[in-house]
């Protein structure tokens, strides 16, 4: 993977738009192995839950807190992907959790519009010196569900968010309004493309109605001075102890290729973030 620090331009861009799309974050063998690796772990399967979209599909996924010596936990702790999250948020950062987004294809759900900061503002993390590395797993396109984003839309600040079904969503009125200022964004991905984006952005994404998976894995990252200042779910300020980027590859076919039970797993229908919130 190794690569070059982000330039001022990158910055400014994330810090106006909100998320920035490296292309080519992991090489075609390094998410290749991801992929494999994935769909064939037994432990992520098992441990992944669905919830109902309200739309007639099935959101899956797994999630977890800590990033063992997986392939999920190298690509987590690897320099590069580390390198530009401290970047990004100035300074040390720590493993927030990860997960894997299993949209498969004809069945995969759809996900409300919604700000991360909206789940996480529940766990005593005071400020929203958060980002997301989204890594898309499969193409990511229009047909079968990409992200979908409100360009700037994190500069509005956090959002009020309810539970309705199964989902947290943010206040629809206020989401309209940003929607006829700014610009929607559909994020089309490759198989390595990594999006990071802010904890205050808006975003959301489709069903996937295509005959194509779109697996995802996303690594979620907290500043280091942002520790929460009470425990939840997710873990407090953890020092991350970072591995070159040529580990991913090397993990590839060893026995921590596969997701450990010592990860900290989740179940997403219980996610505290989301279901603390109120239900209207």
């Amino acid at each position: 993977m190794t690569k070059t620090h982000l330039t001022q331009e990158d910055l400014t861009r994330y810090n106006e738009d909100g998320y920035l799309l490296v292309r080519g974050m992991l090489s075609k063998e390094e998410v290749g192995l991801l992929g494999r690796t994935a769909r064939e772990d037994r432990v992520l399967d098992q441990h992944s839950s669905g919830r109902a979209d309200g739309e007639g599909g099935t959101i899956r996924l797994s999630l977890w807190n800590h990033p063992t010596n997986t392939i999920y936990g190298v690509i987590a702790r690897s320099e590069s992907m580390v390198g530009y999250a401290e970047q990004i948020l100035g300074g040390e950062v720590y493993h927030y959790h990860s997960k894997m987004i299993m949209k498969d294809a004809k069945v995969g759900g759809a996900w409300a519009w919604h700000q991360d900061y909206g789940y996480w503002y529940q766990n005593g993390v005071l400020f929203p010196l958060l980002t997301s590395a989204f890594i898309a797993v499969d193409p990511a396109t229009r047909q079968n569900g990409c992200l979908q984003v409100i360009r700037g839309s994190h500069l509005a600040g956090r959002v009020e968010h309810t539970l309705t079904g199964d989902q947290a969503g943010a206040d629809m009125e206020r989401v309209e309004k940003l929607l006829e200022r700014q610009e929607l964004v559909h994020v089309e991905m490759e198989p390595g493309d990594t999006l990071f984006f802010h904890a205050n952005l808006l975003h959301r994404s489709d069903q996937n109605h295509s005959d194509h998976p779109r697996w995802s894995m996303i690594v979620c990252y907290n500043a280091a001075r942002n520790d929460p200042y009470k425990e939840s779910h997710h873990p407090r300020y953890t020092p991350l102890s970072k591995v070159p980027d040529a580990a991913i590859l090397e993990v590839g076919s060893s026995r921590f290729g596969a997701a450990g039970e010592d990860a900290g797993f989740i179940d997403h229908a219980k996610d505290q973030s989301a279901t603390s919130l109120s239900k209207d």
